[in-house]
């Protein structure tokens, strides 16, 4: 189920919302089902966009940095989910090795490791951190802002078992997205890991993610009688692209021409009074780079300089080579006049809590994933049980949409991440006949 938790949002509930509520038996029964067709990812974070006459995601990531901004009355929620988490992925774990971002400066992310270090010891696991650094050949220990430290030791491999000095762990749990691509020490071990390699953005695409939501979505639309659309960003792909050398401008300007039109269809069925956009990204990577939100498809041809240097590299310098057009989704949800979106959080199969994404310097059709943002942590609600006809001071659990199309991404990436490894599985196939 999905915690009460306060939310940005006020006066009456959306029709959206209400259905929701109302169809939780069956959302709940279905969303169960799921998880017998499926493995569930051991974690993720998924920023939504609520527009008021649509809720949608935007991105899912399944090696979330940000354990740190969620409200420390969460933690009890996450040592229980972790320990089905851990459970599920290695039943007698009693070590794990915890392997971060190769980060030893960015003090935001590194508490983020020593959050996440805190939930597995809760959780009952000894934990060590096992850094991909080269460069630190020793234990090291970083001392954090808020008082908190964390020690980075050298992954050390005897045979087909990873650990850290004289520590030898039941599983290995990643915290790093592998956008450089698979760390040669992580391959071919006997301990479980968890998200497998397969699931890095070295390997992931966004369309590939948002083509398995686009199944989700119908299948649930069907389930509770409503237009997918509502909660379903469309997409493109433009593949082939160079931004440097300004390859595959028509492509991408056709496109987004493409998108804008089936978005103007859809506003004028709804009686969406206003201008739709897309955002067109890099298929893979994260950190909110090689972003820009287009209005118009004249705005993606004849790129100055600055803007193609913007769009052509990510994360660890990574060329772009195929960018995703995306529905924008646009945010009415403002704290302190500030524009917001939701970030949920999961561990294995349960909302875990969230927090907001807040960036004063940006507008409700732009990308908050940028320097600037700030991060509000969701607080519980009443603690009574929501009921859409319940009596004054127990209100219905407006969170609880956000929960389930969080769970509907959460899906999607399992679908995803299965379909990766069974690639993996048969492109292996023929060198090991050979072998």
């Amino acid at each position: 189920m999905v915690p009460h938790l306060t939310t940005a949002l006020a006066g009456p509930l959306m029709d959206l919302e209400r259905t929701f509520l109302e169809r939780m038996p069956e959302i709940e029964c279905w969303l169960r089902s799921k998880w017998h067709e499926h493995a569930v990812p051991f974690y993720a974070s998924v920023d939504l966009r609520n527009a008021g006459f649509k809720l949608a995601p935007v991105d899912t990531n399944l090696f979330p940095g940000g354990f740190n901004n969620l409200n420390p009355s969460f933690m009890p929620l996450c040592v229980q989910a972790m320990q089905a988490a851990v459970e599920r992925a290695c039943a007698d774990a009693r070590g794990v090795l915890l392997v971060p971002e190769s980060h030893t400066r960015n003090t935001f992310y590194l508490r983020n490791v020593a959050t996440l270090e805190g939930i597995l010891k809760q959780a009952g696991l000894r934990v060590r951190i096992g850094t991909l650094i080269p460069d630190i050949a020793q234990p090291t220990r970083v001392d954090l802002p808020d008082g908190t430290s964390v020690t980075l030791e050298p992954i050390v491999r005897r045979g087909r078992r990873v650990g850290v000095g004289d520590f030898d762990p039941c599983m290995v749990l990643l915290n790093n997205d592998l956008s450089a691509g698979q760390p040669p020490i992580l391959q071919g071990i006997d301990q479980p890991i968890a998200p497998p390699l397969a699931a890095g953005w070295y390997n992931r695409l966004k369309s590939h993610h948002f083509e398995a939501y686009h199944t989700v979505a119908d299948e649930f639309g069907a389930l509770i009688g409503i237009d997918p659309w509502l909660v379903d960003p469309y997409f493109g792909v433009c593949g082939e692209i160079n931004f440097q050398e300004r390859a595959g401008e028509q492509c991408l300007a056709s496109n987004v021409d493409w998108l804008l039109g089936r978005l103007r269809a859809k506003y004028d069925e709804y009686g969406i009074d206003e201008k739709p956009f897309v955002i067109v990204k890099a298929d893979a990577g994260t950190y909110g780079m090689g972003i820009m939100t287009v209005r118009d498809a004249s705005e993606v041809q004849g790129l100055n300089r600055k803007q193609r240097n913007k769009m052509a590299v990510v994360k660890e310098g990574l060329e772009v080579t195929s960018v995703i057009i995306q529905e924008g989704v646009p945010t009415y949800e403002a704290i302190n006049d500030a524009i917001a979106e939701p970030v949920v959080y999961l561990i294995d199969r349960y909302v875990v809590g969230g927090f907001y994404r807040v960036h004063a310097s940006r507008g409700r059709d732009e990308n908050l994933n940028a320097p600037g943002a700030e991060f509000v942590p969701l607080a519980f609600e009443s603690p009574c049980i929501p009921d859409l006809s319940g009596p004054a001071g127990c209100p219905p659990n407006r969170f609880y949409a956000y929960g389930v199309v969080a769970r509907l991404a959460q899906v999607a990436a399992a679908i995803e991440v299965g379909q990766l490894a069974e690639r993996d599985t048969r492109a292996a196939a023929p060198l090991a006949a050979t072998v």
